[in-house]
């Protein structure tokens, strides 16, 4: 596996489809990076994602909302430790 380095410049949708997808679009800049050395998994590179703190904001309630609209699909029984 390649490292990369994510910058995300500007979330554009988030959207779910009917196959347990969530597909963000998004405005980044990605560039290759030499693997670095992690304590927890030595010799395993690892890619980071840099996001602007409004930016990820907005992406937590945007999922939190995706997410909600997909629990709304399934039956009572089927949601996640919900009553």
């Amino acid at each position: 596996m390649k490292p990369y380095t994510i910058e995300v410049q500007r979330l554009k949708s988030i959207r779910h489809d009917h196959h347990g997808l969530i597909e963000v679009s998004l405005d980044a800049l990605v560039s290759a990076r030499q693997a670095a050395r992690d304590d927890s998994e030595p010799g395993v590179p690892s890619s980071c994602l840099s996001i602007p703190v409004e930016h990820a904001r907005t992406l937590v309630l945007l999922l939190k909302q995706q997410l909600n609209e997909l629990d709304k699909l399934n039956p009572r029984s089927r949601r996640s430790g919900r009553a």
